[in-house]
């Protein structure tokens, strides 16, 4: 069996990106396992190197060269050259935004065309990239246009506990307004197809309310439950979707955590991101599913307090490359 060309995108180049990559391609078993290709800048990586103090080399590479003859200790960069010497650690840079975009263009491009088995991306900046004027809320919609995808959903996983966002960077007033049964039933179908995919015979989810207490029938809000999110669980009900609710999410996430659910159904951004975050930045991965390619993250943003400083934590990002190789396709 081939190993999988894990594609992973350097982010914003003035964040924490190129750091969290070179400390997880300084892992020998990452190379038994895949073939990790950077897209970015090589001079940001051996500048990167040299702050971390670390035995590593790195060969510049092109599009048409071969992916498939990594070797540990030396990262195959395919270099973009887009940044020049000595560009700040720390600080929005439309240079490095423009850069953060393009990186992850070009692996989307090289995934699309089946020369990338997964990609793996690291953390961009919106502000510094929608000065840039790449208008996009984040990864999840550029990954979306550029590979013509409408129906996809944003999902983080961790040890103990799986989200799934039935709508995510948007306010919570617009939020609201989006849900809508077809969405809900969409994103139940999605989450029942992706664990199902990973191994779990007969997924268990549960979906979150809207309102406090899921509403406490009508107590609470508008009958938003009753119109957006019930006509949605009946239909995966009658397609044999194990799914309950919906449920109050004060409770369900703790549920969740325990084992009563594989997967929870978060209804708009801080609802599912909350719980994740709380039990632990360094293990959390975000996965966009719907996408025609593999797309894992880590669940943290550039951190530009600690960029250049050589103290952040890989291990999102190794949770990340752990989880594109276990999701590429097998050839």
């Amino acid at each position: 069996m081939k190993k999988p060309i894990i594609g992973i995108t350097m982010g914003d180049p003035s964040g924490v990106g190129p750091e969290i990559i070179v400390k997880s391609l300084n892992n020998e078993e990452l190379y038994n396992r895949s073939h990790p290709i950077v897209i970015g800048d090589s001079k940001r990586l051996l500048e990167v190197i040299k702050i971390l103090n670390l035995n590593l080399e790195v060969k510049s590479i092109s599009e048409n060269d071969d992916f498939e003859t990594t070797k540990f200790g030396e990262i195959k960069c395919l270099d973009l050259n887009l940044l020049p010497d000595n560009i700040e650690f720390g600080q929005i840079n439309l240079t490095s935004g423009d850069a953060a975009f393009k990186y992850l263009s070009k692996a989307i491009n090289l995934a699309n065309s089946k020369r990338l088995d997964a990609i793996c991306t690291a953390p961009l900046n919106k502000e510094a990239m929608q000065k840039a004027g790449h208008l996009y809320p984040g990864h999840t919609e550029i990954l979306a246009d550029l590979t013509n995808t409408d129906n996809y959903a944003m999902m983080l996983s961790s040890p103990k506990l799986k989200v799934i966002h039935v709508t995510t960077h948007v306010g919570l007033i617009e939020a609201i307004n989006q849900i809508k049964p077809e969405r809900v039933f969409d994103v139940i179908k999605m989450a029942d197809v992706t664990l199902k995919n990973s191994g779990i015979e007969n997924p268990k989810i549960g979906v979150c309310g809207i309102n406090p207490h899921a509403g406490e029938n009508g107590l609470f809000g508008n009958g938003e439950e009753e119109e957006k999110i019930d006509p949605a669980i009946k239909q995966a009900k009658d397609l044999n979707i194990n799914v309950e609710g919906p449920l109050p999410a004060d409770t369900l996430f703790f549920r969740a955590q325990r084992g009563d659910f594989d997967i929870v159904i978060a209804m708009y951004h801080d609802q599912g991101h909350g719980p994740i975050k709380v039990l632990g930045l360094e293990a959390g991965v975000n996965i966009t599913v719907g996408l025609p390619i593999i797309r894992t993250s880590v669940d943290h943003g550039t951190a530009f307090d600690i960029a250049g400083k050589g103290i952040v934590d890989e291990r999102s990002m190794n949770e990340a490359l752990n989880q594109a190789i276990l999701l590429a396709p097998v050839k």
